[in-house]
This record gives C-alpha cells, structure tokens and sequence, in this order.
C-alpha cells in the first residue's frame, strides 16, 4: 500500500529507504547529502563501487547500515560529466527511472523488506515532474503486500509512523 505523507525521511520507521542517485554520485545535494551525514560510510562504499563497477543510469545498488536499515540507491541519473571533480549529475529521465524501479520491485521480491520509505524519486536535482514518475512508482510498488510511505513534502523533524 503506498500513502503519500509529509515529513523527515530520516526519521522514518520503515526498513528500508529508496533514493535517487547518478553513478559516482558524490552524495553532496538533498536527501543523498542527509543519508551521507547520517551514514558516511554509505557515500564512500557508493563511490568505491562506481569506481569498480561503473554502473550505468536505470540499476540500482543496495548498502545496509548496521541497524539494519537498507538504503536503495536508484540510479535514476546521468553521471556528472568527466571521471574527477564534484561537477553535478546529469539529467534524471523517466527511462532510468522506469529501469530502477523495475530492479528495486526484483531485489525485493528476492530479499523481502518489511516496509518502505522513499521520497518523490527524481523531482528535486535536476529534476522530473511527479506527475509522469508517480505512475511508475504505483506500477512497479504499488501492488506489494507491504506499507510505502512516499514522502511528498519534506518537514524537518516530523516522524511519520508507518500504517
């Protein structure tokens, strides 16, 4: 079931968290930039792994915390142009977006979470409209048995329980 809900992401019970990245992404914007403070080893373990596996924009490559939170970076942007330096990520298109939902709906049919939290994926850096990525969220999540918390509206400090 997914609820859309207005508030702090971070202070979120769900098991897992989704977000939209762009390979070699430096975590330095918006929500990555959160979860890079909150968890630092998760910016450097993303960064390692560009370096070996040179993702490509549309997959998607799960970290876990020690809490066991899983953090799913979903590549749903161009990477920033050359291999060096903090030059932004490209564009996010609906076709990257399409693909990492599709990989996301895999990995957890594969490996169950018991619940969700992800942020209105690809609408704030360099952004898409909600209007065109909401269908793909309600088509590739919207039938799992588990609850979804799409979080339309950050609020600083406000948790939201999970229904």
């Amino acid at each position: 079931m997914i609820q859309e809900v207005h508030g702090d992401i971070l202070l979120t019970n769900a098991a897992a968290i989704a977000h939209g990245v762009a390979p070699g992404d430096h975590f330095d914007a918006g929500l990555a930039l959160q979860l890079r403070g909150e968890w630092p080893a998760l910016a450097r373990d993303f960064r390692h792994h560009c370096h070996a596996a040179h993702p490509a924009p549309g997959g998607l490559w799960t970290w876990g915390a020690a809490n066991g939170l899983r953090i799913f970076n979903l590549l749903t942007q161009e990477p920033a142009p050359g291999e060096h330096g903090h030059a932004k990520p490209g564009r996010a298109r609906l076709e990257y977006v399409n693909h990492a939902l599709r990989a996301l709906r895999k990995s957890i049919d594969a490996d169950p979470v018991a619940s969700l939290a992800l942020p209105r994926i690809a609408t704030a850096v360099r952004a898409l409209d909600w209007s065109e990525v909401r269908p793909l969220v309600v088509h590739h999540l919207g039938d799992l048995a588990i609850p979804i918390q799409v979080y339309v509206e950050y609020r600083k400090g406000v948790r939201v329980p999970l229904s």
